[in-house]
């Protein structure tokens, strides 16, 4: 039997290390309830105030804010006044906390915490058992992933996504303009920005979820987007003509990417472009080593990209599928021309420009 020695200082650190994940998870859940209930967005404009003040101004129950503000403060998140007993939210933290930060606002993104823990009995099961969990285990899903790719689309769809492709915003704004597909389209908002952008060119988005297509439907109605249309159906098996496919952060989710790659070209135009937004990551475990949120893609990709993949029978791609798969996929797919772009300021996405042939 091999006897394996113990370094007691790395044992040390590494309880220390798991100390922090436990204090940091909690803190996620914190920052998650901060953001839904507005408090960070009232704190980053009040002076340094009570748990009273602060209740107050954001119409909530005192105790519950004043229990909530410890933890954010012993987090160091908020700071305080012992003195007087005043909480003050410090800009540098806002600049990450609050809506009004628009892509920057990282709080956003811990409301996953509180989803991907209602299924963590399930993904359980699926260890055990194979398969996956299904797409109606996570009934918010459709809400929070409207409410994320939102703060990015309403800031940079039109003015830096839509430029990646050399010409397009001038051929969607100019004569006749172009027709449009938005795959996997949940909500409808890229389609509806778009549509509204570019009044000139029509626009059609499909998705699965019957509540997704709803929702989009009501808000280019809202909008008085006659340009916009939305259609329940498979992103494998689209149809029609199109001079641009547009595909944000979906690919990667589905139970038949390959063939709906194959879908979309065969729907694109002779001279059409396929705009494919998707995971900035490589498919190489070793090259994500360092990246910034990989703990945070793997985890998502356990507990709902892979995992919905594959409990719809599919390929189980994962949120890490990286640019090396998605570079093989989509010459796999047809597509010889293909470009990748990045935006600035963007950490999570990178950007596929393909046309057919090359």
């Amino acid at each position: 039997m091999t006897q394996t020695t113990v370094d007691p200082v790395r044992q040390e650190e590494f309880a220390g290390r798991m100390a922090q994940i436990l204090n940091d998870a909690c803190l996620g859940y914190l920052c998650s309830l901060g953001h839904r209930t507005g408090l960070f967005d009232v704190m980053a404009q009040l002076p340094p105030s009570t748990s009273e003040q602060i209740a107050e101004a954001a119409g909530l129950n005192e105790r519950y804010v004043r229990e909530w503000l410890g933890g954010v403060t012993v987090g160091g998140i908020v700071g305080y006044e012992p003195e007087d007993g005043t909480y003050r939210l410090p800009p540098e933290h806002a600049a990450s906390l609050c809506r009004a930060s628009g892509p920057d606002n990282l709080a956003s993104f811990l409301q996953d915490l509180a989803l991907i823990g209602q299924v963590e009995d399930e993904v359980v099961t699926a260890f055990r058992d194979g398969g996956g969990v299904p797409y109606s285990s996570y009934p918010k899903f459709q809400e929070l992933q409207a409410e994320e790719t939102a703060r990015v689309y309403d800031a940079a769809l039109v003015d830096a996504i839509i430029p990646l492709v050399p010409g397009l915003p001038e051929r969607l704004g100019s004569g006749s303009g172009l027709d449009a597909l938005d795959v996997g389209t949940g909500q409808g908002h890229v389609v509806n920005l778009l549509a509204r952008a570019f009044p000139a060119s029509r626009f059609t988005g499909v998705d699965m979820s019957e509540g997704g297509i709803a929702a989009a439907r009501e808000e280019a109605a809202r909008l008085g987007l006659p340009n916009a249309r939305f259609e329940l159906a498979d992103a494998a098996a689209v149809t029609g003509s199109y001079d641009l496919v547009t595909a944000f952060d979906v690919i990667h989710d589905l139970a038949r990417p390959a063939e709906t790659l194959a879908a979309v070209a065969g729907a694109l135009r002779d001279d059409g472009v396929f705009l494919m937004g998707d995971i900035a990551a490589s498919s190489r475990l070793d090259e994500n080593l360092d990246h910034p949120l990989g703990p945070t893609l793997y985890t998502f990709s356990v507990f709902y990209c892979m995992t919905v993949s594959l409990g719809e029978g599919g390929a189980g791609l994962g949120t890490v599928w990286g640019r090396q798969t998605a570079l093989r996929m989509l010459a796999e797919a047809g597509f010889g021309d293909v470009e990748v772009r990045e935006v600035e300021g963007d950490i999570l996405n990178v950007y596929y420009v393909a046309r057919k042939g090359g």
